[in-house]
């Protein structure tokens, strides 16, 4: 009785993230705040910084349960299962192939900085004031939600920070200060990012 009713609990869980997954790629399109504002061409930027957005989604077990070329993984090596992911979550050690990197980054304001998702999933790049939960309870590693993740892609500011597999997102230009980005979907992926003032001559 007691596997039954753990494979009835996995499959909720996995029918309410595949819905809301299925929910958000719906809700936005991909464009969204990637996009450079018109007329600034004539702008020269400093070189953009890179953040890259990394997992390793089996491709099988997630599309299986999430519809077909859900998880785009094209790298060789150790996939994790959807079932994996979750389980690894709720005792408290996420997966630690779900990552950005770097984990820190050090800019001058003004930097364009770019993620890019080279993973197998969508993720989110969603600035918070404080690192916690995300918007799917099963992955929280029994954290609150924080309130910049509340609401799923319902919530249009976390729509418009999603990355699918192979695009990439431009990040507003940030005041000088601490700031922390996370995933709404994957909330143990999280970057702190350190932005200081220019240097004079640059």
């Amino acid at each position: 009785m007691k596997n039954s009713h753990r494979s009835e609990a996995k499959g909720r869980n996995l029918k309410w993230y595949g819905v809301l997954m299925f929910a958000g790629l719906l809700f936005c399109p991909v464009k969204g705040s990637a996009q450079n504002h018109k007329g600034d061409e004539q702008d020269v930027p400093p070189t953009p910084e890179q953040i890259v957005a990394l997992d390793e989604c089996d491709p099988k077990t997630f599309n299986d349960a999430l519809g077909a070329d859900f998880c785009k993984n094209v790298t060789l090596g150790a996939f994790t299962t959807l079932t994996d992911l979750f389980a690894k979550a709720a005792a408290g050690t996420p997966d630690p192939k779900w990552d950005f990197e770097p984990d820190t980054l050090r800019v001058t304001k003004g930097t364009p900085i770019i993620v890019v998702d080279q993973g197998g999933e969508p993720h989110t790049f969603t600035e918070v004031k404080h690192f916690g939960g995300g918007f799917i309870p099963e992955l929280n590693a029994g954290e609150p939600t924080v309130s910049e993740c509340e609401n799923g892609f319902k919530n249009i500011e976390v729509a418009r920070t999603r990355i699918l597999q192979g695009s990439q997102l431009q990040v507003p230009s940030l005041l000088k200060g601490d700031h922390y980005f996370q995933c709404c979907i994957h909330p143990w992926m999280r970057v702190k990012v350190e932005v200081q003032e220019a240097l004079h001559g640059k």
